[in-house]
């Protein structure tokens, strides 16, 4: 075994449980470090918590007068909790998020110093645009651009620097950050939600996109993940046989939280709770070492960046701890990957969820509405939304067989799809008193009793409805929520801009009540996003000829999966909506084959490292041993050493023959790299990678697995996995 692998697992089996004390009620030190209402009632004058409060509520600008007093608050409430400095919290096109630390400290004549924090370092800072991705909206000399403070999202305080969220946009205008696009479509939702569901309740002020993610990880010990190239520098196993044990006993899932798992997630746990991350569930997931959490949800943007900050969060908790996070949606071969399953709903400033069933035939009507006219948007932009959850580590785990297909398709379930079959067959035009009191008393008045047993899930449906809300289960571990959020609420929002249309033309051009207006637009509705609907199994071979056949689209790749991003109809969306312009949209497009490119690069430049300097040095080592055994049995036995060696010789033909085809497959893939390289448009760049360089590693890891199983295993230099997730 190699020095490094035994090293390695000797600390592993050596490891303590790290101690970790618990408040009695997490609800006392919920929010203690994030400067919420309750903290500015404490340290803002009234006036400038009002102001705050309306910049949370009504999205009004803060004067830089009330920001100076804001800003001598939030330092004096900074301070008493032991913070040393301040950042502008931002969430750069990187998908991480990112800070730069300045100390309260600052020095006036007569050699003294004071502690400063104005109303300018609060609302604005300038960092270095230029290093971050851009897309080609910046010059690499150009490097000014701006962070700018969202008062909707609560400073907080994390260590000892107080950490400020903001925007991130350029020097000329544009957004280089995910939160930008994130809040304008957040705008635009609310506007058309709230006109449409006004039709409903004349007091509905305002609608909130609400989120609640499922973060899924697995936890490795640091000691083992450090004695791996390919953890340590590409986040996931490029090579490794499976372990003869894996998952096929279902006996991880659900099962009990081992004791320094659990330490890691109550020490996990506490940090959230200062900082206001309301988790509330934790467990066992379905792969070995492979567990979840989730939150309360909450208001989407807020969501967001409890999600960012709970990435970086974990990552440091588990540095304490002795382990390494893995986000990677495929970390292992043969075992299930990871998801961040996004659950998202409308709730009214009524304390209304637009997407829950109500008591009364009135307000299932407006369930049926949102309802609706989120299956009609879905089915419009079916290939944007598969677009906002692309990502070379995503690819590995959409439709395999333990994740939703890439094909984007909306499961609700038999009862509702019963329901929607019956609203069909509405009669067209005017609804006679009899069609009106039937179709409310017998069909939608029984919504509620209906979705009390549809509890029937589809775990093969990447965009499922689940009671009270969707859940777009399609959404990968590494991934930033803001991306397939913004698409969501802007597809969503158009949508709904246009329903309103069509009703207020029925009732103005046919003299239509509101009701048979309402009803007839969403029987429309129902027809024309019937493709979209699929209550089936995802995985089969059947369900893409199906789709095929509906004319859904099946971008199994992620430079395929991007065009839809550039596409006409795209830049009508965000141009006509606001949320972002055609030079953000393309550079957005930009970056994103970029980095696909570059991630295969990186694991194809691990892998034939790994491979060439590891795998085949140890293979050759352990066949010169052989050699030598056949030599001396050659030396004792004469001429009828071969009937006694016949087994090594064949285990030395083998290990040969893996051996060639390993090398000769680097040679190949680093040839198809040295071409891609040379391609100057991006996204061909990245089709290269996808289809002429990436293939080369399955061959590469097919010997290399083999080569595993032939070596013997004292000698063998990378940690196995049955010793990464199966050693605690």
């Amino acid at each position: 075994m190699s020095t490094l692998r035994f090293k390695a697992i000797s600390e592993t089996f050596n490891r303590k449980p790290i101690e970790v004390k618990e408040p009695a009620r997490r609800s006392e030190i919920f929010g203690k470090n994030v400067f919420n209402e309750q903290a500015m009632r404490q340290y803002l004058t009234k006036d400038a918590f009002k102001s705050v409060m309306d910049a949370v509520v009504n999205g009004s600008k803060i004067d830089r007068t009330v920001a100076d007093h804001v800003s001598t608050g939030m330092k004096e409430w900074a301070i008493s909790k032991g913070a040393t400095h301040y950042t502008h919290w931002f969430q750069p096109l990187t998908g991480a998020t990112a800070e730069k630390h300045d100390a309260f400290f600052e020095t006036i004549e007569g050699g003294m110093a004071i502690e400063k924090f104005g109303g300018g370092q609060l609302v604005q800072q300038e960092p270095d645009a230029s290093s971050f991705p851009n897309g080609g909206i910046r010059n690499t000399f150009e490097a000014r651009g701006y962070t700018a403070w969202d008062p909707t999202s609560p400073a907080f305080i994390y260590g000892t620097t107080l950490c400020i969220p903001t925007v991130f946009v350029a020097y000329t205008g544009e957004a280089l950050d995910n939160k930008t696009p994130l809040l304008r479509s957040l705008q635009v939702v609310d506007n058309a939600a709230t006109a449409v569901a006004k039709y409903f309740d004349k007091n509905v002020s305002k609608v909130v996109a609400t989120l609640g993610w499922e973060q899924e990880y697995f936890l490795i010990d640091k000691s083992l993940a450090a004695s791996r190239p390919d953890i340590s520098l590409a986040g996931r196993t490029l090579l490794g046989h499976s372990s003869a044990k894996g998952q096929q006993l279902d006996d991880h899932y659900f099962g009990s939280i081992p004791t320094r798992v659990l330490n890691y997630m109550r020490d996990l746990e506490t940090e959230c709770m200062l900082l206001g991350i309301p988790v509330k569930t934790r467990h066992n997931e379905v792969a070995p070492n492979q567990f979840e959490l989730a939150p309360i949800f909450e208001e989407a943007n807020l969501a967001v960046d409890h999600n960012s900050l709970l990435m970086d969060v974990m990552d440091k908790v588990a540095d304490r701890h002795n382990f390494k996070v893995l986000f990677h949606e495929k970390p292992f071969a043969g075992i299930n990957g990871s998801g961040k399953h996004n659950n998202w709903s409308l709730a009214t400033s009524t304390g209304v969820n637009l997407l829950s069933p109500g008591s009364t035939p009135m307000k299932n009507l407006q369930f049926l509405t949102f309802f609706i006219n989120t299956i009609k948007a879905v089915n419009e932009y079916e290939e944007l939304l598969r677009a906002s959850i692309a990502s070379a580590s995503n690819d590995h785990r959409l439709g395999a067989n333990e994740a939703p297909p890439a094909i984007i398709s909306v499961f609700i379930g038999s009862q509702l799809t019963q329901v929607l079959d019956e609203l069909e067959k509405v009669t067209d035009g005017k609804l006679s008193p009899e069609e009106k009191t039937d179709l409310k008393l017998n069909v939608v008045g029984k919504i509620p009793e209906i979705l009390l047993d549809n509890t029937d899930r589809n775990r093969t449906s990447p965009f499922a409805f689940t009671g009270n809300k969707f859940e777009f289960r399609a959404v990968g571990s590494t991934a930033n929520c803001a991306n397939p959020m913004t698409v969501l609420n802007a597809i969503v929002a158009r949508q709904l801009i246009d329903f309103k249309e069509e009703v207020d033309a029925l009732i103005a051009k046919k003299k239509m009540k509101k009701d048979d207006a309402i009803f007839n637009v969403l029987r429309e509705y129902i027809k024309q996003s019937k493709r979209i609907r699929f209550e089936g199994d995802g995985y089969g071979e059947a369900w893409e000829k199906e789709a095929k056949k509906r004319g859904l689209s099946n971008n199994k790749t992620t430079p395929a999966a991007l065009k839809a991003q550039v596409s006409k109809k795209t830049i009508a969306l965000y141009e006509g909506l606001g949320i972002l312009n055609k030079i953000e949209i393309e550079a957005r497009h930009e970056i994103e084959v970029e980095e696909y490119a570059l991630r295969i690069q990186i694991e194809g430049r691990v892998l034939g490292d790994i491979a060439r300097n590891h795998v085949i040095p140890t293979a050759i080592r352990y066949q010169n041993i052989l050699i030598e055994n056949v030599s001396g049995l050659k030396e004792i036995y004469g001429a009828g050493f071969k009937k006694l060696a016949s087994e090594q010789m064949q285990l030395i033909e083998s290990i040969s023959e893996h051996i060639a085809k390993i090398n000769t497959s680097i040679t190949s893939m680093i040839e198809e790299r040295k071409k891609a390289n040379k391609i100057e448009d991006g996204e061909k760049r990245a089709f290269a990678y996808c289809d002429k360089v990436k293939p080369y590693f399955d061959e590469i890891r097919y010997h290399c697995d083999k080569l595993e199983l032939l070596v013997d295993d004292e000698i063998w230099p990378l940690t196995k996995y049955r010793e990464l997730l199966f050693t605690r």
